[in-house]
């Protein structure tokens, strides 16, 4: 098998600045794992590195579609795997975001051709009616595990994992577990960045504030005049929903950075949460007080 280095975390740990580091280290290039990077125009709530910050290091997987396009893991895994091929031609694949799924996607041979959603519109047109609490609470009667695995807003996911039960007759909970048995497309080292959550979560909370003194407002107002609504997959990712509600008027500009700081800090948990359940043998690597070198060279050991 290929070697690739993989590098995994919560938002704001500071993946990026690794991957850079270690790709000057060992002559390689980043692939990012970012559910949302993916979407062009979508910079600033993303925290997609700039051109600077990449310090001329290449980066894929960023600014693939457009924000219209409803993204899959299937087709992620499928530009990924040709990125890292492409990658291996002249040096090393560095695989670095916080998407697990993505992650496992790639490094695992999972074959997304099976992972079909048949009764998706009928649970879609029933989120819309009833909500997505009650979409929850029905996934909560017939597979718990995958309900307390799946947060509530996340509806795609609670869509998935009732249109499975329903086409199959079977736990959505044990298909995941199956996942974590599938056998390793490279040799790679899962390396997950970590650190104490208090410090996590004022970075989180600075970020979220720099997003807006960066222009956030202005970005999603602009996507919004090209056409793009809230009904979107783009627009449903945390930072654009909230300041949707902020320019649509609903909630006051210190509400929506407010709302935004708090749905980040949570989906940070869910993270490391995903992590420790899917990849139980990554490496926790503890950034505090390393600088991204160290952590760098931290990681070259495992290889």
């Amino acid at each position: 098998m290929e070697k690739i280095y993989v590098i995994a975390g919560p938002t704001a740990s500071g993946k990026t600045a690794v991957a850079i580091a270690l790709a000057k280290e060992i002559g390689g290039e980043v692939v990012s794992a970012d559910s949302m990077q993916v979407y062009k125009g979508m910079d600033i709530g993303t925290a997609k590195p700039s051109m600077a910050e990449r310090e001329g290091i290449p980066h894929h997987m960023i600014d693939v579609v457009a924000p219209d396009v409803a993204y899959s893991a299937a087709l992620y895994q499928q530009q990924a795997r040709a990125a890292i091929s492409d990658v291996q031609s002249r040096g090393y694949p560095i695989l670095c975001g916080g998407t697990g799924f993505y992650i496992n996607g790639v490094l695992r041979d999972i074959d997304f051709a099976k992972d079909t959603d048949p009764y998706s519109e009928i649970y879609e047109n029933l989120a819309a009616a009833e909500g997505s609490a009650h979409l929850h609470s029905m996934l909560q009667q017939v597979d718990p595990v995958a309900a307390e695995a799946i947060h509530p807003n996340n509806v795609k996911r609670v869509i998935r994992a009732l249109s499975y039960n329903r086409e199959t007759g079977e736990l959505f909970s044990l298909y995941n577990e199956t996942q974590k048995k599938q056998s390793d497309v490279y040799q790679a080292v899962v390396c997950v960045l970590s650190m104490e959550r208090s410090i996590l979560y004022e970075r989180i909370n600075q970020r979220v504030e720099a997003m807006f003194d960066a222009g956030l407002e202005k970005e999603v107002a602009g996507l919004l005049s090209q056409g793009c609504n809230p009904g979107m997959v783009s627009m449903q990712g945390i930072g654009y929903k909230e300041t949707i509600q902020y320019l649509q008027g609903n909630i006051a500009r210190a509400q929506a950075i407010e709302s935004i700081q708090q749905n980040t800090r949570h989906y940070a948990k869910r993270q490391m949460t995903w992590f420790r359940n899917q990849n139980p043998d990554a490496v926790v690597i503890r950034v505090n007080g390393k600088s991204p070198g160290d952590i760098a060279r931290e990681i070259k050991m495992y290889y």
